[in-house]
């Protein structure tokens, strides 16, 4: 069963954020959100597609994502989609979603692989959704393992928006894709440029799995065993994965939320 009062709260949320959207405005309420941050291939789409068991995001090399994508999650029986910009349109094929976030990105860039901070509204309506409340509010500094971390975009742009380092929760990509021999456990547990709420270590899907249509269900069974498995990692096996980092999320996500109604209740 999912947080009776979270499944109330969420689409209230919702709606504020799509009334903002639609007059072209930023939200001045409070809002719990998630910003996703990380370099170019760091796994910031693969994390948000693991955490509800879903494939959307557009694929490729060079620059993909050149819009921001806000992403609403609303419990259903079924699992389908709609843009904001299309509302009504129900899209029950995420392939043809995949699609619509590169016509729509094109729509407004061009197809010259331009830039635009206007985002994109997608709303998914899933089953899983209660398992995993997953709506923003931290801010997931992505890094993948096979790179250095004392150069992480993500850490800097996280370190810009939350300086005090209290909102920041580091994720570790792509830690199979580590050279034999070597590991990211100084990381994991917090020993290399610590962050006050420590790092999660996630195994993604490859784009292997992928073409192979891997479900995301088999994906999760296969991360945890990696890490089970590791001997670099088998201690820390229950701080590590997709699952956990849902649960930290949530934890998140509720302590946001009460704070913010206390403060404003005096």
């Amino acid at each position: 069963m999912g947080n009776r009062g979270m499944e109330d709260l969420i689409p209230v949320m919702n709606k504020i954020q799509d009334a903002f959207a639609h007059i072209g405005q930023p939200s001045s309420i409070d809002l719990p959100q998630i910003a996703v941050v990380g370099s170019q291939s760091a796994g910031k789409s693969s994390v948000l597609e693991t955490s509800w068991e879903g494939t959307f995001c557009p694929r490729g090399s060079g620059i993909v994502t050149r819009r921001p994508l806000i992403l609403q999650l609303h419990p259903a029986k079924s699992e389908w989609a709609e843009f904001l910009h299309c509302k009504g349109k129900k899209f029950v094929d995420f392939e043809e979603v995949r699609k619509e976030i590169v016509a729509e990105t094109d729509r407004e860039t061009g197809s010259n692989k331009g830039i635009s901070a206007i985002p994109i509204n997608l709303r998914v309506f899933s089953p899983h959704v209660l398992n995993l409340t997953l709506v923003d509010l931290p801010v997931l500094a992505v890094s993948p393992a096979n790179t250095d971390l004392a150069n992480s975009d993500a850490l800097k742009i996280a370190k810009e928006v939350d300086p005090e380092g209290v909102r920041t929760i580091g994720v570790i990509t792509k830690l199979d894709l580590m050279d034999e021999g070597t590991d990211a456990r100084d990381i994991l547990e917090n020993r290399v440029l610590p962050l006050r709420r420590g790092y999660v270590g996630v195994v993604n899907r490859s784009q292997a799995d992928i073409d192979g249509r891997k479900d995301i269900k088999s994906a999760l069974a296969s991360e945890r065993k990696f890490f089970l498995s590791h001997g670099s990692y088998r201690h820390l096996s229950d701080k590590m994965g997709t699952s956990y980092l849902q649960k930290v999320l949530n934890q998140q996500l509720t302590n946001h939320i009460r704070e913010n109604l206390t403060s404003s209740s005096k």
